[in-house]
């Protein structure tokens, strides 16, 4: 019975986490605004982000970040050029081979990519990225109102998707 319970208060705890991200992208429509989204699965991520799409109106854009990238701001402005997105999701931050030098780069950046960047940006985070924020880059880490876990099984998801259809 417990783990039902248990079972129970995940699936609501990942519908509530979908849906306060979508929240948040909603409501900072056009203006800057930097949100962190952990979760541990680089599968379950992108089966929160499919979900997440179905949940807010708004366009996502999706940029996976190349591992060779060593700037945020950079790698964000060669891909978007001149448009500005809906919102932004950068996603493969645990695959960047210098992912130190890009967090303390981000960090100094900070000011350019609210001048720059009209849109909420999510970046997608696991554990030891968050951490590295915490360490290297806690004036950016400060800049997100709160991070927003993900930390849900598989068989949790397929729930939550069965009871968003």
């Amino acid at each position: 019975m417990i783990g039902l319970i248990n079972s129970q208060n995940s699936v609501v705890n990942a519908t509530a986490a979908i849906k306060t991200l979508a929240r948040a992208i909603m409501v900072a429509g056009g203006d800057f605004s930097l949100l962190l989204a952990c979760c541990n699965s680089p599968r379950r991520q992108q089966d929160i982000l499919s979900l997440l799409k179905e949940y807010s109106p708004v366009d996502i854009r999706e940029i996976i970040i190349p591992p060779t990238s060593e700037t945020l701001y950079t790698t964000i402005s060669a891909t978007i050029g001149s448009s500005q997105p809906e919102a932004l999701m950068i996603t493969g931050l645990e695959s960047v081979t210098a992912i130190n030098q890009l967090i303390v780069s981000t960090n100094l950046m900070r000011d350019e990519l609210r001048k720059q960047f009209q849109f909420p940006l999510v970046l997608w985070v696991n554990d030891d990225i968050l951490r590295r924020l915490i360490w290297l880059a806690p004036d950016l880490k400060d800049w997100a109102a709160c991070t927003i876990r993900f930390d849900v099984t598989q068989a949790q998801l397929a729930k939550v998707q069965a009871i968003s259809a």
